[in-house]
């Protein structure tokens, strides 16, 4: 079952916020994303661009470095917020990011700035990944 509607309101609302304080001074493109984890908390993050392009960090990846340095270690539910008429769903290095993280089932809830316009399961954005479990323990 995914995330109740109340937790996906709070999901918009900190990625909204975290949207608006994104450093996008070169592309002007400003992402921000939500993570709800599993220690119920939520973990916002913003995209940082740097002058140096490749250097540059997502969204998604500032969510998920926040959501381990407070001690979290799975993702229930994303929210990915972007501008534009497009859905701005993770780029390929982050759906790998995420899935890290998550199962194939977890949802990744993509918004624009007028609310949720679309909602995935990250096996749907990232099918037949590679995970932890492929690696030998």
């Amino acid at each position: 079952m995914g995330p109740a509607t109340t937790e996906i309101d709070t999901l918009f609302a900190a990625a909204t916020a975290a949207q608006a304080r994104a450093y996008a001074p070169y592309s002007r493109f400003r992402v921000g994303a939500a993570i709800l984890a599993d220690d119920g908390a939520v973990y916002p993050g913003c995209n940082v661009e740097n002058a140096a392009y490749p250097v540059g960090a997502c969204a998604e990846a500032g969510a998920i470095s926040a959501m381990v340095a407070g001690g979290a270690r799975a993702i229930r539910a994303i929210l990915v917020v972007g501008p534009g008429e497009e859905l701005v769903t993770p780029c390929g290095a982050c759906r790998q990011r995420i899935r890290e993280f998550a199962a194939p089932e977890t949802p990744v809830v993509i918004a624009g700035t007028d609310g949720v316009r679309a909602r995935f399961s990250l096996a749907e954005l990232l099918p037949a990944s590679f995970g932890p479990a492929n690696l030998p323990t």
